[in-house]
């Protein structure tokens, strides 16, 4: 019964729609000073329905759509065959050319389509970013889950407007980026593409990752920058056993308060222009056949009106793979009216729409729907009307010494300092050292690297060891135990007087398992993998300096490195001027200043375990291993020394109706300029329905001189305080309240407030 009146909705809702925004005929979709809701209802009408359909499909260019020998367009039949009637985008044309090639072969692409189709509608042509747009000869940024870790939206918006920007200018006009799913499980091997476990720091960055891509929004219609497509809504992060493509099972209390918010804010704050529904179910409902989510909060509560793209044949795979349909037309009908526009990839889901409405005429009201979205984004880019790059403007724009400059930024700020025994960091670049580089994160150019961070005075030696895995791109297998490549490092250990270990995991042991069952990226221990353990063990012994640069895509449980190493710095997956970055900050040039935007867990045994679960999950703790966690969320040191003091709050009461101030003094006593991130921490005392220990709802980052302080001060509004209650309302419940102000989630003063209401 619940379906049928969703239906029935949707129904009422699109003839509503149909109805309210016809056009007069002698409208000429072509006229630039008409707007956009009245250019796409006079082009939508002059469509066919098989024109209709190729407007809400994209394919992918690898299938034919490449450069000749002369760098010129060149097109197999297939890809020609499709292009008669339009499309709506494909997917990573030019990816593998570099910027200036690219942008050339998407402009003859796009006058080709726009040529080759009736009403010269132009293409979407979509990229994705991880590290920076993924293509060839572009600016690489740091992963999303790295510049997390800088706790600096402003940052992160810098540096999502240069991957606007740089895509922009190689011909593309979508970003299947960034991801909004909160990360809690380490098993996953896409945990690096989002942003972290924490509901209030991915919503940050996200929403300004989606403004720095989109330019503001501005920069869609003035091209100079991309639409975003907030992906995979909803709860994509949370596969049970961290395996890509199983189920999700969430409350929906959960889902309201902890995994809504980062796309709410999407939608809401920064505009995106795209939503990707996610790969799984939800609760037993498949995602991309879910009209409660996809029409019900993401269109009638949020007020959401741009598209919604399938993952990569997801639509089809409701039918072949979820089995919640019992044919691929039917398949297509429930992502369609579930509020999926846009099918992607797939050859047996939305091509059977034409064949479908012969049968259910019904459907083209649905269709309609869809392609006014996707007509209405082509207009916001302006593509109609600007559809070409110009090469000039690339050679100048990508990769500019601005965008590497900022790279080097980023790095800087995301790098974390895990721990530092008796201060055996900075070293100094004065003194005469010989550093051994050792391990089997340690990449070509590393040496390189460090040699020009640290000047004449210090001498490296390198020596890599062995590698993880065999490299096999689809499912690698791990190496057999070489003794004879681990007696040379540490025979080259025996002859530094400071080793630096390059060890954790790299994007054989954490990547996206795909589709297909040969393919695997996702783990079922979170241990570092191979003889690292060993090999820091028998480092160690020989009684020099141990200091670990920690490369990863996923958490490790590192407790032989934690106990082993004088100093851990922690890089997760920088910039292409890592090492630099690294070794800048090793030598003292700066001082770290990243926070884990994670739990560090002991165990994998601790699993779930994330710093905001509910008070009574930290009631015990488990026979035969340390209490709580290796390291906290929000945890990272500095070459600083920040104490803080004088925890002041404004009123002892708050309302629904007024806002209180909380202020804390943050002193710098140490010897060096450093950055601190001030982090606020909420716990409510008694709620109607069990409540987190904990939750993040503010931060700032400061620096402050050597003997320099600071008054850091946060709003606290009633709006932090809501939460969903037992009725399923969200609610604010008056009664006590803490407030935690620190360096980290477990290293905080505190004082205490009410509401009253």
């Amino acid at each position: 019964m619940k379906k049928i009146l969703i239906l029935v909705f949707i129904s009422l809702s699109v003839s509503f729609y149909s109805c309210n925004r016809k056009v007069s005929s002698a409208v000429d979709y072509k006229d630039a000073s008409l707007s956009i809701d009245e250019r796409v209802e006079a082009l939508l009408p002059k469509l066919s329905l098989e024109e209709k359909v190729a407007q809400m499909r994209i394919f992918h260019a690898n299938i034919g759509t490449k450069p000749d020998e002369n760098g010129n367009l060149k097109l197999s039949d297939k890809v020609i065959e499709k292009l008669k009637l339009g499309i709506a985008g494909i997917k990573n044309p030019g990816e593998h050319i570099d910027a200036v090639a690219s942008a050339k072969l998407n402009n003859e692409l796009q006058k080709y389509i726009i040529e080759n189709n009736r009403w010269g509608i132009p293409a979407l042509f979509v990229t994705e970013s991880y590290n920076g747009v993924d293509a060839e000869g572009c600016t690489k940024f740091g992963r999303p889950m790295t510049s997390s870790a800088s706790f600096n939206p402003e940052l992160v918006r810098h540096q999502w407007d240069v991957v606007g920007r740089e895509a922009r200018l190689r011909g593309m006009h979508m970003c299947h980026s960034p991801e909004a799913d909160i990360v809690r499980d380490p098993r996953f091997g896409r945990m690096s593409e989002a942003f972290g476990e924490d509901t209030y720091l991915t919503t940050q960055m996200v929403k300004n990752a989606i403004i720095g891509v989109q330019g503001d929004y501005e920069g869609l219609g003035n091209g100079t920058h991309i639409g975003a497509v907030a992906k995979h809504f909803a709860g994509y992060g949370q596969v049970s056993g961290g395996s890509n493509f199983a189920a999700i099972e969430i409350s929906e209390r959960t889902l309201i308060d902890e995994i809504y918010p980062p796309f709410e804010a999407a939608v809401k704050e920064a505009k995106t222009l795209g939503i990707m529904a996610s790969h799984g179910d939800l609760n037993g409902v498949a995602s991309h056949g879910n009209p409660e989510l996809l029409t019900g909060v993401l269109r009638d509560q949020w007020g959401f009106e741009g598209y919604v793209v399938s993952d990569s044949n997801d639509i089809a795979r409701l039918f072949y793979f979820m089995n919640v349909v019992e044919s691929p037309e039917a398949a297509a009908q429930m992502g369609l009216e579930a509020g999926i526009d846009v099918d992607l990839y797939a050859e047996d889901s939305y091509a059977y729409l034409p064949e479908m409405v012969k049968k259910n005429p019904e459907l083209e009201k649905l269709i309609d729907r869809s392609v006014r979205r996707v007509l209405r984004t082509k207009f916001i880019l302006g593509l109609f009307d600007n559809p070409y790059i110009d090469i000039e403007a690339v050679k100048k724009g990508v990769r500019a010494q601005s965008s590497l400059e900022l790279a080097k930024e980023s790095d800087l700020e995301s790098i974390i300092l895990l721990k530092n025994e008796d201060k055996v960091l900075p070293l100094s670049k004065n003194k005469s050292l010989k550093v051994a580089l050792l391990g089997p994160l340690l990449n070509e150019n590393t040496k390189t690297m460090f040699e020009s961070a640290a000047g004449s005075n210090v001498k490296f030696i390198a020596e890599k060891g062995f590698n993880l895995t065999n490299e096999k791109g689809g499912a690698p297998e791990l190496l057999e135990r070489d003794p004879k490549a681990i007696a040379k490092l540490v025979n080259t250990a025996r002859n530094a007087d400071v080793c630096i270990l390059f060890l954790g995991g790299d994007k054989y042991t954490a990547k996206e398992a795909y589709f297909s069952s040969s393919t695997l990226g996702d783990r079922a221990t979170i241990d570092p993998v191979g003889p690292q353990d060993e090999v820091i063990e028998k480092i160690k012994a020989l009684g020099k300096p141990v200091i670990v640069v920690l490369k990863h895509r996923r958490t490790l449980s590192i407790n032989a490195i934690a106990e082993h190493a004088d100093a851990i710095l922690d890089t997760w997956d920088l910039s292409e001027f890592g090492d630099e970055s690294t070794a800048r900050i090793i030598f003292g040039e700066v001082s770290p200043s990243g926070k884990s935007p994670v739990t560090i867990p002991r165990s994998i045994g601790q699993l779930p375990y994330h710093y905001s679960m509910k008070e009574i999950n930290y009631k015990k703790e488990y026979l035969f291993l340390g209490k709580g966690a290796l390291y906290p969320f929000g945890h990272g040191l500095s070459y600083g020394n920040f104490e803080y003091s004088d925890i002041k709050i404004s009123n002892q009461e708050i309302t629904p109706e007024t806002e209180i101030e909380v202020s804390i003094t943050v002193a710098n006593t140490g010897d060096v300029k450093a950055k601190e991130v001030v982090q606020m921490y909420l716990k409510d005392e008694i709620g109607s329905v069990t409540r987190p220990d904990k939750e993040l709802k503010g931060f700032e980052k400061i620096e402050l001189d050597a003997g320099e302080s600071k008054t850091v001060s946060f709003k606290i509004t009633p709006k932090m305080l809501e939460f969903t209650g037992i009725t399923m309302e969200k609610v604010l419940e008056a009664g006590d309240y803490t407030v935690k102000i620190g360096t980290s989630s477990k290293d905080y003063l505190e004082t205490t407030f009410k509401l009253k209401k």
